[in-house]
């Protein structure tokens, strides 16, 4: 599909296909057949010999069979010709089989004495590749083609065993078992040996003829150039190896290119070696802790030590699901120019992988255009081979303002582009490059940038004010709805009722910059909205950009970012390359996750917006494990891995988990036990066939004669059931390292993305199942991750020194409660789902701290409740003059001390390690307790509405703006929610409770101080932590919402009312007295 295609909407169900504004009328064309015979077996092309010749498996009747069906049916099957039943002779470069004559003549040496690589040579030959490939290419995976329909084969890459991986390629796909023409070959094996009779004419053998020779002299050839070479490269370096020549650069060179292209940095056992044991000390301490507070009640005040003590255990069992999967913390480093003399030097076609890299947005006036575009800008202008970058832009809103702006932000990009790449500047989103508060001239050299700068800068103004203008302008929709430039209506009108559209700005045939130079390929993607189908939000957006992007470039690798993250690292895709290119990670890498980092933000970060101790103690610790949860953006994922498919697994990795050796014994005991073990799970796991899909009509021709079986694994229903009846994208899914498939007709793509697109193209699929993003849970993120951590996949963690994504967040508490209510309320709809991690996915690879990292995700919207009764027993302690802790004994005591240090060394060691400075973990911890008593909270309540009694909340988006009138104007704000009552009802409870307490002190005497301090540290400690939600109430009273007034006095009114009726400033004596109740102390 072309630039210059115009807007593409159309109905796949309807029959509608729609092009707006196009100036040609050229339509989409069928799919020829391709010339020459049709293997009547599997229905490919027969194929030629390696003199030129058709192949002909049988001299006796010509029956058309192609070559990998001949060697197939001579290995494993009644090595006959189907028609004629006449035996196969052996040809030249056939493996031998039983039953071959020792005479014949087509006999050759070669292939005998290397059956793997003759099988592989002839399966290259098959798929049209050169069968004389290098060492290093052998090493990428291989795969029998699929078919189309109308017979048209594709090219396409499985990868399959090779000797110097060890590896299986375990899929779980539709296809059935493994293609058993593909052989592992063991190079431990002994290589067979044939005696050669000396009288006999060398020929017979394939040795002395003529293309024995030609191979012979070609090669001495090949040694003399190469010598030739290397002595022109001595005479250069003046004969030294290790001198300042060329040759030496060179062999430097080729010796960094084939170093890992990333490493793990462990941190320094200096640092985990005391963490770690205190996190053991802190876990017998807690085992002390409990089981006296379980074995000493207070009688008097039975209810409130039964309270806490649940609490108190709930807490505890909350603290091992979190700090366990941090036992393994890592860092990691990657190597770009390693990654540049491997596959991206000078001067050669770049074999860096292609990548989409998908935005997503809703509503244009939530998420503004601007913030969009900006997006946009910084991918169309990343430092990466224009022909591998390709963005998709998702309006799940059908919005004209998003389309329109996204026309203007291509016309901007022709001229953005060219100036970031000219003079190398950071970060490549106009909006945050011009606002930056630095020295911009530092490390520029050109006299011209100053110039272009400033030139620049007023270009992108006038652009600012062309977005502005369309905002706008999209404020008040006309009664007769949106119309285009050239006067056709808006396909979107109706955002829950329109057509499909796509539109190419950008890419092959859509202009070049202002520097004659091509641009990354930009899309815009609307997915077709009907009623009565479930759409799935964000998850159903990210599916359809998967299969759309699938059939018009098809990246080998996905990377997602919302469409408020810009790029600010303009090499973060080559920083996730040098993970999925890596021969050592690639093949296990299902994704690589980059922290989140936020512009906008206060200094003190009052509400914990920037997540520090999440991204960088959490992440960091999982990623030592399985690796990092899936957070929703800024993820490059490995498109294989979307598609639900099974990593590379190595003999490591098929070993029993840690369940199944606590079970079966010592490896050295169980050691037959083990390998039984292994050779079940690996069979287990050849599930998906490496074999081509064929045309069903030439199927039901050729099969006939055969099993039923054979016939079900070569039939294409299977895929049709697991990703759609889309023969386009069918064949994209086998383009392992990407790619549209070469027999693809260019014209038929624009009618396919469409279909791809169409609101019933997932019915009875398993999309949202299996494949693509998750549904079940509006955080598709955490299902997503799961389920390719569960089939056996790892992550990787990458934090380069400049942050890869930049966000804005927002700075006032409303939002970030909202945002928070929506990740809590999709952990409970995990929690009630059948992929729930407690009970799901134990015959996966999902390790075993792995899986607590998981159930700690979604269980911890649960702490809530016994968070908000822990935080109001403070206020019932004061108030009734009771408390949760017995008289205690100097003995006793020491558990409470001893808690306490083990509760802050953790923590401070947690900080040593990590880098997190005291403050942040700090806010982390206040803004836990006021999520806590709010968000969470409501989050449970809604999470089982809706699973219970089906009813469904509504998804709101977090404003991606602020006010105007001040760089923090909404710090303060306090936009009314429902949210705000828990907090700043237990605020209040314990202000009051502080105050009743203090004043019975007063009264009663100094006895009574002693008992009151525990109780007043108790209470003190929560208001400390819900300080940033009183600073916030009590920072502007003239932003503070009326209704929130209200209630305070409302709650403040209620417990005076219960302040009189204690009465704390009358004695017990004055109280007896006044009821008539006079004793001797009258």
């Amino acid at each position: 599909m072309e630039a210059n295609a115009g807007l593409v909407a159309g109905s796949y169900k309807r029959n509608e296909l729609v092009r707006i504004r196009h100036d040609s009328d050229g339509g989409p064309k069928p799919v020829k057949h391709l010339n020459g015979q049709i293997c009547q077996i599997c229905g490919d092309t027969v194929g030629l010999t390696a003199a030129g010749d058709v192949f002909v498996a049988c001299n006796e009747c010509a029956f058309p069979v192609c070559r990998p069906c001949y060697e197939y049916e001579r290995k494993d099957g009644n090595q006959s010709c189907p028609q004629c039943k006449t035996r196969y002779k052996r040809h030249k470069g056939s493996p031998r089989v039983d039953g071959d004559d020792d005479e014949d003549d087509d006999d050759d040496l070669e292939n005998e004495f290397n059956y793997a690589d003759g099988n592989n040579n002839a399966r290259r030959q098959w798929r049209g590749e050169d069968a004389d490939l290098s060492s290093s290419s052998r090493h990428e995976s291989q795969q029998p083609i699929p078919l189309l329909t109308n017979g048209q084969p594709v090219s396409g890459e499985i990868p399959c065993a090779t000797p110097d991986n060890q590896s299986v390629r375990t899929t779980s796909g539709p296809l059935g078992p493994g293609d058993k023409h593909l052989p592992y070959v063991d190079p431990r094996m002994p290589v067979p040996v044939r005696i050669v009779d000396p009288s006999k004419d060398l020929n017979s053998y394939g040795l002395g003829n003529v293309d024995w020779k030609e191979r012979v002299e070609g090669w001495k050839l090949k040694q003399d150039k190469n010598m030739m070479q290397m002595t022109s490269r001595y005479q250069e370096g003046k004969g030294d190896m290790e001198g300042t020549g060329s040759n030496g650069e060179e062999l430097q060179m080729a010796d960094d290119a084939r170093q890992p292209l990333s490493r793990v940095v462990p941190i320094p056992s200096s640092h985990l070696t005391p963490y770690r044991i205190v996190i053991i000390l802190r876990l017998i301490i807690l085992g002390f802790f409990l089981q006296y507070r379980a074995t000493h009640p207070v009688k008097d005040a039975y209810p409130l030590w039964l309270i806490s003590v649940i609490c108190e255990i709930w807490f505890a069992l909350s603290w091992l699901l979190d700090q366990f999967p941090k036992w393994y913390p890592v860092n990691r480093e990657t190597y770009l120019d390693r990654l540049a003399l491997r596959y991206d030097r000078e001067g050669e076609p770049s074999q860096l992988a292609p990548v989409d890299v998908f935005v997503s947005t809703v509503d244009p006036l939530k998420e503004p255009p601007l913030v969009t575009a900006n997006t946009v800008l910084s991918i169309l202008a990343v430092d990466y081979p224009v022909d591998k970058v390709s963005c998709y832009v998702s309006d799940d809103g059908s919005a004209m303002l998003t389309f329109e702006s996204l026309s203007e932000t291509a016309e901007f990009a022709r001229k953005w582009v060219p100036f970031c790449k000219k003079h190398n500047i950071e970060p490549r989103a106009p909006e945050f490059y011009f606002a930056q508060k630095i020295d911009y001239l530092k490390d520029k050299i050109q006299p011209s940038f100053v110039k272009e700068r400033r030139a620049m800068k007023r270009e992108y103004e006038e652009f600012k004010v062309r977005i502005n203008a369309l905002v706008a302008k999209a404020q008040k929709m006309p009664e007769e709805g949106w119309t285009m430039q050239d006067g056709t209506a808006w396909p979107g009108n109706n955002p829950r009722d329109h057509p499909g559209m796509i539109q190419v700005f950008l890419g092959h045939s859509g202009g070049l910059d202002t520097d004659g130079n091509e641009l990354p390929r930009l899309v815009y993607v609307s997915r077709e909205k009907r009623p009565g189908f479930q759409h799935h939000k964000k998850a159903g957006a990210m599916n359809a950009l998967i299969r759309v992007s699938a059939v018009l470039t098809n990246g080998a690798y996905l990377l997602n970012v919302d469409c408020d993250h810009y790029f600010n690292n303009s090499k973060a895709i080559k920083e996730a390359m040098c993970f999925m290119m890596d021969p050592a990670y690639g093949k296990k890498t299902c994704y690589v996750q980059f922290p989140q980092r936020f512009d906008g933000i206060d200094l003190h970060d009052r509400y914990a917006n920037r997540n520090i101790v999440f991204f960088d103690i959490n992440l960091k610790g999982l990623d030592g494990i399985q690796g990092p949860v899936y957070v929703g953006t800024g993820c490059c994922f490995n498109r294989q891995a979307l598609y639900g498919y099974d990593p590379v697994l190595t003999e490591e990795d098929l070993e029993p988990n840690i369940i199944i050796k606590s079970c079966c014994g010592s490896r050295k005991k169980e050691k037959g036990i083990n390998k039984k073990y292994i050779d079940k799970k690996r069979a287990a796991k050849r599930t998906e066939s490496t074999i081509p899909i064929f045309n069903m009509e030439d199927i039901e021709e050729g099969v006939e004669g055969y099993d039923d079986e054979r016939a079900l694994l070569m039939s294409q229903k299977s895929l049709e059931k697991r990703f759609g009846q889309s023969p386009v994208f069918i064949a994209a899914t086998f383009m392992e390292q990407g790619g549209i498939p070469t027999s693809t007709n260019p014209t038929t793509l624009l009618k396919e993305a469409i279909h791809v697109i169409s609101c019933g193209y997932e019915d009875k699929t398993e999309w949202g199942k299996e494949i693509g993003w998750i549904y079940g849970s509006v955080t598709e993120d955490i299902l997503t991750g799961f389920k390719m951590h569960a089939r056996g996949w790892i992550s990787i963690y990458c934090m380069p020194p400049r942050p890869a994504f930049k966000g804005s967040a927002p700075i006032n508490l409303s939002d970030p409660l909202n945002q928070v209510l929506r990740w809590a309320s999709g952990s409970i709809e995990i929690l009630l789902s059948r992929h729930c991690p407690i009970w799901y996915g134990y015959n996966g690879r999902l390790r075993l701290l792995e899986r607590l990292a998981y159930i700690n995700t979604i269980v911890y919207p649960l702490t809530s409740i016994p968070l908000l009764f822990y935080c109001a027993l403070p206020a019932f302690c004061l108030l009734t003059g009771k408390f949760i802790i017995p008289e205690i004994s100097n003995f006793a005591s020491m558990w409470f001390i001893l808690l306490f240090v083990s509760i802050f060394a953790t923590g401070i060691l947690e900080l040593r390690w990590s880098g997190v400075s005291i403050e942040d973990w700090w806010r982390n911890e206040q803004f836990w307790v006021i999520g806590g008593t709010s968000a969470h909270l409501f989050a449970v309540f809604q999470g089982l509405l809706k699973v219970l009694a089906g009813i469904d909340t509504n998804f709101t988006v977090t404003s991606k703006a602020s006010d105007d009138d001040g760089e923090f104007a909404e710090l303060y704000v306090f936009k009314w929610t429902s949210l705000l009552i828990p907090p700043t009802t237990v605020l209040i409870i314990n202000l009051v409770g502080i105050v009743a307490g203090v004043s019975y002190a007063i009264n009663s005497g100094y006895q009574s101080w002693g008992p009151l301090f525990g109780k007043l540290f108790f209470a003190i400690w929560v208001i400390a932590h819900l300080y940033p939600f009183l600073k916030g109430l009590l920072g502007r009273q003239n932003r503070t919402p009326t209704i929130v007034i209200v209630w305070s006095i409302l709650l403040a009114s209620i417990f005076s009312l219960l302040w009189v009726r204690i009465d704390p400033f009358t004695s017990d004596a004055t109280k007896a007295a006044s009821r008539g109740q006079c004793g001797v102390n009258c």
